[in-house]
């Protein structure tokens, strides 16, 4: 696949005290295959979908206590030029750009409401061999308590449109979704948005930082689901039918967060937005 254009969501691994354990549980509930560990980039491991490369999982750093979750990378094409942009914007470098080999820069940062993400400069690694189908990335949602700060900052950062939804009237069926602060950030035109933005409100326990939720593909939402949970993980909204497929919010075992999606069994009319 060629390089992913600046801002486009490119990548995402996690890291696990029990890498095995993980490799188990999304081989099981995703149908992903695992390659060899790079030893030299401290094992980490690239997970696969029909032999396509979709994500990596890792161990900790050594002496690294880090709770398990999802890192979304966005592409860019100078990684330190981006964190200068970063930093003007407000936001926090975690990882300051650190090149990979021959496969890339990374670097590690966080938006000015919390949430952490990561940045990709392509050299031999591209990024997602597949996405957009099952077993593979399919969405991901900023998830913030101050979506003011959050908008501001992507939108400095990358060059992105953004759409505000609609809330409420006679296209809104969902009477839970009339109040909802939603957002979409797009790229090359408002026809291919990459991104979405929403407000967490008093049902999110306070504890909880700001994030950025993964989707991935799945063929069938509440089989995805019942297995999650037979396996030790957590069910914590949906399933749920919706306009852009059938979907689910859960954690892994480890405490890693993402969700499902069955993006073939679609409900409902699509929102407007603004």
């Amino acid at each position: 696949m060629s390089d992913f254009p600046e801002g486009a969501p490119c990548w995402v691994d996690a890291m696990f005290t029990d890498v095995e354990g993980a490799k188990d549980f999304y081989a099981d509930v995703l149908g992903w295959t695992f390659g060899d560990a790079s030893s030299e980039y401290g094992n980490y491991t690239q997970a696969y979908s029909g032999g396509k490369a979709v994500a990596a999982v890792v161990p900790p750093m050594p002496g690294g206590e880090a709770a398990s979750q999802w890192c979304l990378y966005f592409a860019s094409p100078d990684a330190a030029a981006t964190a200068e942009k970063i930093r003007s914007a407000g936001g926090e470098l975690v990882m300051e750009p650190m090149q990979v080999g021959t496969f890339g820069t990374m670097a590690i940062a966080k938006e000015p409401s919390g949430a952490v993400f990561g940045v990709w400069q392509p050299g031999e690694h591209k990024g997602f061999e597949k996405l957009g189908e099952a077993g593979s990335y399919a969405w991901a949602e900023v998830y913030s308590r101050e979506p003011g700060k959050a908008d501001g900052f992507l939108e400095k950062v990358f060059p992105y449109e953004s759409q505000q939804m609609e809330t409420g009237g006679a296209d809104c069926d969902d009477p839970d979704a009339a109040g909802m602060d939603f957002k979409i950030f797009s790229l090359g035109g408002k026809e291919n948005p990459v991104l979405g933005r929403m407000k967490m409100g008093d049902e999110f326990p306070p504890e909880i930082p700001s994030y950025i939720q993964v989707y991935f593909g799945v063929p069938d939402c509440d089989e995805a689901v019942a297995k999650t949970q037979a396996r030790g993980g957590r069910l914590h909204f949906g399933p749920m039918d919706s306009p852009f497929g059938r979907f689910a919010a859960v954690t892994d075992p480890q405490g890693a967060a993402f969700a499902v999606i069955d993006m073939s069994t679609t409900a409902g009319e699509m929102p407007k937005f603004g």
